[in-house]
């Protein structure tokens, strides 16, 4: 191959690459799309300043159950390829799951079947994720990947979006959510005074058909009152937990997660290659697709895994301050050893592990870490961030409720009763769930 050719595909395939033609295409490719995604979130409008149509934000569809067609949003550059948000065969809403054993469903948070209403209130019909932080000053934020619902008579998609809960502090009463107020960073959802009951998307996509189909929210922290997302750039989806992505990075707010912008400088290509001097651009950020935060002690840690549900686990950590510079990562490399390069990080869990999220639970006086597994939901624990993790824990069984995945912990949840959310792909909404850890065998 001459040094001006280039294989470069995202997901864990072999990448080859030769001379600095090819060099230049591997960090232009993804940080372009960085970039686009946050002028394309402008364009379209969030935040209370927007002015735009709630189309501008992605494709519309005749109702729940339509995919749309194609170029019928503003911008004309709505996603070719719904893959994990496509509408089509998707069930009505159905009634909260009954659970037995040491998991309780309390409350469907999303959906037409909530008390929150979130259809009506936000335009938030169907959507998944739900990722929840602290965001220091009260509120917790959530933040939902790919999401359906009607805006000015028609049901249009968005690649992401996000709601603030205050309370209550008693979770068995549920998550509730205030009104949406437009130019209000602290009302229930970013809205502007045309649509103001429309959550606007935290950032947008290309929206093209192998090139970027989404930008997905994989974990959230607040640091210092500036609230940071992680989130992964959809290149294509490749069938049931299957996808493959174009890079993670990190999106920042500094207005309680009205607007959002991706810091560039934490782009992590997912390719497998290293060019000196360009953190970006680095052998083993493939493993770091996905990212979940915790903070304990001095650092916060980062849980990553590669695209898709069937890798490993890995852990990157850093000091508060260094959120967004790469080069003060360091990686787990076995017991009492941490490297800069994340080329050498060892798994903490085996494969496969699908979302993760995880906390230190005083009840239990250990850490404890929430994925799925074939359709299980499933707890480990350890006492140390990095592990040793214990054997897998089933608290939500497919046999009881299938199609679940995507649990995320709580913040406010530290003590016998585990809550989490966790998302139902047939009708494609998100629940909040609660573990008795003294049942769990």
């Amino acid at each position: 191959m001459s040094s001006g050719q280039v294989i470069i595909r995202s997901g864990r395939r072999t990448h080859r690459r030769g001379g600095p033609l090819a060099d230049a295409i591997a960090v232009g490719a993804v940080t372009a799309l960085a970039a686009v995604a946050t002028v394309l979130t402008g364009v379209a409008g969030a935040g209370p300043a927007g002015a735009s149509t709630c189309a501008a934000t992605g494709f519309h569809g005749g109702d729940v159950g339509s995919t749309g067609s194609s170029g019928s949003s503003d911008l004309g550059m709505g996603s070719l390829d719904f893959g994990s948000y496509r509408a089509g065969g998707k069930k009505p809403q159905g009634p909260l799951v009954k659970l037995t054993g040491p998991s309780r469903a309390i409350q469907w948070v999303t959906g037409p079947r909530s008390p929150n209403r979130t259809d009506q209130r936000f335009s938030i019909t169907s959507t998944d994720v739900g990722v929840m932080w602290d965001n220091g000053s009260g509120q917790i934020l959530m933040a939902f990947g790919d999401t359906w619902g009607r805006c000015a008579g028609q049901m249009v998609w968005r690649h992401n979006t996000m709601l603030r809960s205050t309370g209550p502090t008693n979770l068995d009463k549920g998550i509730s959510f205030p009104g949406a107020i437009p130019g209000s960073i602290r009302s229930g959802a970013s809205v502007t005074p045309g649509h103001p009951t429309f959550a606007q998307p935290m950032l947008n996509a290309v929206g093209v058909r192998n090139i970027e189909v989404g930008v997905i929210p994989t974990g959230g922290i607040a640091i210092g009152g500036v609230q940071y997302a992680s989130v992964m750039s959809i290149h294509k989806w490749s069938g049931p937990g299957r996808w493959d992505t174009n890079y993670s990075a990190i999106a920042v707010s500094r207005n309680n997660g009205q607007t959002w912008a991706i810091a560039n400088s934490t782009v992590r290509a997912n390719v497998d290659l290293s060019l000196p001097g360009v953190p970006q651009v680095r052998t083993g950020h493939g493993r770091f697709q996905m990212g979940a935060f915790l903070r304990s002690g001095g650092y916060v840690y980062q849980y990553g895994t590669p695209n898709g549900r069937h890798g490993a686990a890995y852990v990157a950590r850093f000091r508060p301050a260094d959120i967004l510079n790469l080069n003060r990562y360091e990686y787990f490399h076995g017991p009492d050893s941490w490297s800069p390069d994340p080329a050498v990080a060892v798994p903490v869990v085996r494969a496969p592990v699908s979302e993760i999220s995880v906390a230190y639970n005083s009840y239990l006086k250990r850490f404890v870490m929430l994925t799925e597994n074939a359709g299980n939901i499933m707890l480990r624990t350890a006492p140390t961030p990095v592990g040793p993790w214990s054997g897998q824990h089933v608290i939500v069984s497919r046999d009881q409720a299938a199609g679940m995945y995507a649990p995320f912990i709580h913040p406010r949840s530290d003590g016998q009763m585990l809550y989490f959310v966790a998302s139902r792909w047939d009708d494609y909404n998100v629940m909040l769930i609660r573990t008795d850890l003294a049942k769990v065998r």
